[in-house]
C-alpha cells in the first residue's frame, strides 16, 4: 500500500529522456543531454489547463522504470532545488533536544527534537526544506523521515521514562494506519516505550479536518503513544479546537508568553487555556520563556511545564540541567 500524498525520491540524471503525459494518458518522451537542457526543455513546454506528469530515464538504459510520474510542478521544483533535494533525499540532517522544565521540580521533564543540519553537511533553514518538500511532492517523505530520525537520536541519547516531543505534519498522514506504521515500527525496533513518546502538529500546520487529526491522534493513543496541539492561542490553534480535541499536552504560543508577567490582555489568554486543559486533565506546556520573571508568573498561573532558552538551546547532546 502507497499512501497518496507520497512521492518517491527519484534519481534526476545528468543525461537521459523525459516523459510528459497528459491527465488523459497521451505521452512524449525527448531526449536531454544536461541538467540545464532539460529544465529549459521543461520550461518551453506548452502547459495546458490540463495538469502534466513527468518521469525521466536515464541514457544508460532509455527503458528502465525505476522513477515514478510525478506533477510537472513538482518535477520542475525538484531541478530549481536541487541542493535542498539533496539533503531530503540523502538525509543529510540530525535531531537536536531542546530541554523540557517541570514546574513541579524543576527537573527535566521531556525533550523536544528539532530538525538540524547534519554537522559538516551543508546548512539550511528547517522551514526553507519543508516548504521546498511540500512544492516538490515530499512533504511526506521528509516528514516521516524526520520522526525517524528523532527516534533514532531518542534511544541512543535518553534514559527510559524521559518524554520526546516529536513534531508531525497531519498533511503528510493520508491514512493513519499505514502512514503511522513506519514511526510505529521503529519505537519497537529500538525497544523503545511508547508512553515516553508525545507526537505534537507542527506549527504551520492549518487544520482544516478535525475529523482527519482526530483520527490521527486517535491512532497514536491506540499504540500508547500521546499528542499534543502546538502554537495554542495563537494562529489556527485556539481553545475551541482544545475543547474539540482534547490533547494530552497543549502549548501556548511563544508570543504570548513573551512578557507575559506584564500584560494583563495575555495573562487572561494563559488563564483561559490552563482552565480549558484542566477541564479534561490536559497538561499544558508554555514554550519560548527566555525570563526567569516569564517562568515565575507561569507557573503560578498553573502552567506544567517550561521550554525555552532560559533553560537550554537545541543541541546534539542533552544538557545536564539541575
Amino acid at each position: 500500500m502507497k499512501c497518496s500524498s507520497c512521492s518517491s525520491v527519484s534519481t534526476i540524471y545528468d543525461q537521459g529522456n523525459v516523459f510528459l503525459r497528459s491527465a488523459r494518458g497521451d505521452e512524449i518522451s525527448m531526449a536531454y543531454d544536461n541538467k540545464e537542457q532539460l529544465f529549459d526543455l521543461l520550461n518551453k513546454l506548452e502547459i495546458s489547463d490540463e495538469e502534466q506528469y513527468v518521469r525521466i530515464t536515464g541514457h544508460s538504459d532509455p527503458f528502465q522504470m525505476d522513477s515514478d510520474y510525478i506533477p510537472l510542478s513538482n518535477f520542475k521544483t525538484r531541478l530549481e532545488h536541487s541542493d535542498l533535494i539533496a539533503i531530503i533525499s540523502r538525509r543529510k540532517f540530525c535531531s537536536h533536544m531542546q530541554p523540557i522544565i517541570s514546574a513541579k521540580d524543576e527537573k527535566i521533564y521531556a525533550y523536544e527534537f528539532l530538525l538540524r543540519p547534519l554537522p559538516g553537511e551543508p546548512d539550511f533553514q528547517p522551514f526553507q526544506l519543508f516548504d521546498v518538500a511540500r512544492q516538490s511532492g515530499l512533504h511526506s517523505f521528509l516528514d516521516r523521515q524526520a520522526r525517524i530520525s528523532a527516534i533514532e537520536t531518542s534511544a541512543r541519547k535518553l534514559p527510559h521514562g524521559i518524554k520526546r516531543f516529536i513534531n508531525f505534519l497531519p498533511s503528510s498522514i493520508y491514512n493513519p494506519n499505514y502512514c503511522l506504521s513506519h514511526t510505529f515500527e521503529a519505537i519497537e525496533k529500538y525497544n523503545l516505550d511508547p508512553s515516553d513518546f508525545v507526537f505534537e502538529v507542527v506549527e504551520t500546520e492549518k487544520i482544516d479536518d478535525v475529523n482527519h487529526l482526530q483520527n490521527v491522534f486517535d491512532v497514536y493513543r491506540q499504540s500508547g503513544i500521546r499528542v499534543a496541539l502546538d502554537d495554542v492561542g495563537a494562529g489556527f490553534s485556539t481553545t475551541q479546537l482544545v475543547e474539540e480535541l482534547k490533547p494530552d499536552f497543549v502549548k501556548i504560543d511563544r508570543d504570548i508568553i513573551r512578557n507575559c508577567e506584564q500584560g494583563a490582555g495575555k495573562q487572561r489568554v494563559i488563564q483561559a487555556i490552563v482552565d480549558t486543559a484542566q477541564s479534561y486533565n490536559g497538561i499544558v506546556l508554555a514554550e519560548g520563556i527566555e525570563r526567569l520573571e516569564e517562568w515565575e508568573y507561569l507557573k503560578h498561573a498553573g502552567v506544567d511545564l517550561g521550554q525555552g532558552f532560559l533553560f537550554g538551546s537545541p543541541q546534539l547532546e542533552p544538557i545536564d540541567y539541575t
